[in-house]
């Protein structure tokens, strides 16, 4: 099997010049802003880059904590699938996580394939608007709504099918830098169903807002999406609601400690005192206590918590 690299200084315009010729996508990354394409015919394969000698590793980053606040309208880019990325953890926490708002304007059909990630940790948060999406053993394709979550286990393959215009979803994963494959063979959906199915410990979890109830959470009410459970401890998934004048969290135990703002307005006090608004988003490094406080009544928060994952 013969390999060449081409480089390129941009990649979409390049990717569509080499597919035309006949090669197929085999592995893209990063899928928020992608500078490393894999493709092959016949036995042969080119790797279509804009960073030469830019390599993936099985190694899991370091994790380097630290304070985060990204602010809503910061720019975005375009991503793998022509959906738009914004970066909510422009440090990467090391290389540890990634978050991303990611959008798509306009709606109608999405160009997806059939493809799966090789991650420790992968959420997928509606924000705002409807997706419909398909699973490896889960069945016929559904529609996510807002507040409606998946968990995607590692290599679960899966296909983005549609979308409302102005689609938001929130997507968090381990670690930040991780590739995506293309599966040329499943066609989904497939005939097999098994929602026990693990992948690496894992298992596929849907959760539904508008069935779930909200349960009391320290002096408010939340939202829990049973995350916990399908990840055999490794994440916490919650969407809390306001009522309250001032609510304060326990310091993070394991990593991770993120949050969004889907909508309202109320101040972060940690590391000082910063006001919050739609779509903000920030992290608070483990062992600090943080508290929001003078929330507006319409104010929703995500929270996305994980353990210490070495």
């Amino acid at each position: 099997m013969s390999e060449i690299e081409l480089v390129c200084t941009e990649l979409g315009p390049a990717l569509d010049l080499v597919r035309s010729s006949g090669l197929r996508l085999d592995v893209i990354y990063p899928a928020d802003s992608p500078h490393t394409a894999i493709l092959s015919k016949a036995g042969s394969t080119v790797r279509l880059t804009t960073q030469p000698g830019a390599a993936l590793s099985d190694e899991l980053p370091p994790f380097k904590p630290e304070f985060v606040l990204t602010r809503a309208g910061e720019g975005a880019s375009e991503g793998r699938a022509g959906m738009l990325y914004r970066d909510l953890i422009p440090s990467r926490l090391g290389g540890r996580y990634i978050a991303s708002h990611i959008s798509i304007p306009e709606g109608g059909p999405v160009s997806d394939w059939v493809h799966y990630h090789r991650v420790r940790f992968q959420m997928i948060y509606v924000r705002s608007g409807w997706v419909r999406v398909v699973y490896e053993g889960q069945g016929e394709p559904f529609v996510m709504e807002s507040g409606d979550l998946v968990l995607q286990p590692p290599e679960i393959r899966h296909r983005v099918l549609e979308s409302s215009p102005g689609l938001e979803v929130v997507e968090v994963g381990c670690p930040a830098l991780h590739p995506t494959f293309a599966d040329h063979e499943m066609e989904l959906p497939d005939a097999r169903q098994d929602g026990a199915r693990t992948f690496s410990g894992q298992r596929f979890l849907r959760h539904v807002a508008s069935q779930t109830a909200w349960t009391p959470f320290l002096a408010g009410e939340a939202q829990e999406t049973g995350i916990h459970d399908a990840t055999g401890g490794l994440a916490q998934v919650r969407t809390i609601l306001t009522g309250f004048a001032s609510l304060t969290f326990p310091p993070g135990a394991g990593e991770l400690v993120f949050g969004f703002v889907l909508g309202g307005h109320a101040a972060l006090e940690g590391r000082g005192k910063h006001s919050l608004g739609p779509a903000d988003a920030f992290v608070i490094p483990p062992g600090e206590p943080w508290t929001i406080a003078g929330a507006s009544g319409d104010f929703r928060l995500l929270q996305v918590t994980t353990a210490t994952l070495d």
